[in-house]
């Protein structure tokens, strides 16, 4: 793993399932520690497709003073949405769509699984497609499913690049694509994680040159992959655990 220098940025961006946590599931204490100790020194970004619910319910863990608190942003829904710290979490602007979008949204996925004969799984756990007023979200199993039966479906059953080509049918105005383990998100058009890079290089007052990207999607056709259209340097990981090592590294260069 390459691990860049982290002199000189200013604020280093994580996507959050699969780079922070395991899918919706909570940081852990290591991590946690590693993290307060970096909000000491810089900004950190989360951005996911998840909505701001989700980050609450994932980032408990996460114990830090007000002052370090302040160096840290939420960037739910792909950067439709940002949450800062003051004396308390607060929006600080949104981007959502019209009911309209939405309920065409959804007329679409039903319209789709019949397109393509698909059944849901016998069991679900909670709502499988969400309205996340920003964007719609598809998951497979219910977006409460336990993480063992997310990564068996996937495995063994994932129907999304066939609801996606039929999505896509239904709806050529709007970005489709597939994220997370078991999820498809539906946002308009040019919304990605690069739309969320542009908003950070606003409400920051940087450019992606004083960034760097961490993630574990920047493969072509993950949902990481768009943030390199603007230039910014990212590193891969596998999982938290390689997040750990990048951020030991970057903190024997931030302590020394």
């Amino acid at each position: 793993m390459n691990i860049p220098s982290i002199i000189g940025k200013r604020v280093i961006v994580f996507d959050l399932d699969g780079t922070v946590t395991e899918s919706k599931s909570p940081m852990h204490g290591e991590m946690a520690e590693l993290f307060a100790r970096i909000l000491s020194r810089m900004k950190i970004a989360i951005i996911s497709g998840g909505a701001y619910g989700q980050f609450e319910r994932q980032l408990p863990a996460l114990t830090c003073t007000d002052e370090q608190l302040r160096n840290l942003f939420f960037f739910p829904t792909t950067g439709t949405r940002c949450y800062r710290y003051t004396d308390r979490w607060e929006q600080v602007y949104v981007d959502e769509m019209t009911v309209e979008e939405r309920q065409k949204i959804r007329l679409a996925f039903d319209r789709a699984f019949a397109d393509i004969g698909y059944h849901h799984p016998e069991t679900l756990y909670g709502e499988v497609v969400e309205d996340r007023g920003t964007q719609m979200s598809f998951s497979a199993l219910g977006q409460q499913a336990p993480l063992e039966l997310k990564n068996q479906w996937r495995d063994t059953q994932d129907a999304r690049p066939a609801i996606v080509a039929a999505l896509q049918k239904h709806l050529p105005e709007f970005e489709v694509r597939i994220a997370g383990v078991t999820t498809i998100d539906v946002t308009r058009k040019g919304i990605d994680k690069a739309y969320g890079m542009r908003k950070m290089e606003e409400l920051f007052a940087c450019s992606v040159a004083d960034m760097v990207f961490v993630g574990d999607s920047l493969f072509e056709g993950g949902n990481d992959h768009a943030v390199l259209k603007t230039g910014i340097e990212a590193v891969a990981v596998a999982n938290p655990e390689e997040t750990k090592i990048i951020l030991r590294e970057w903190l024997k260069e931030m302590e020394s």
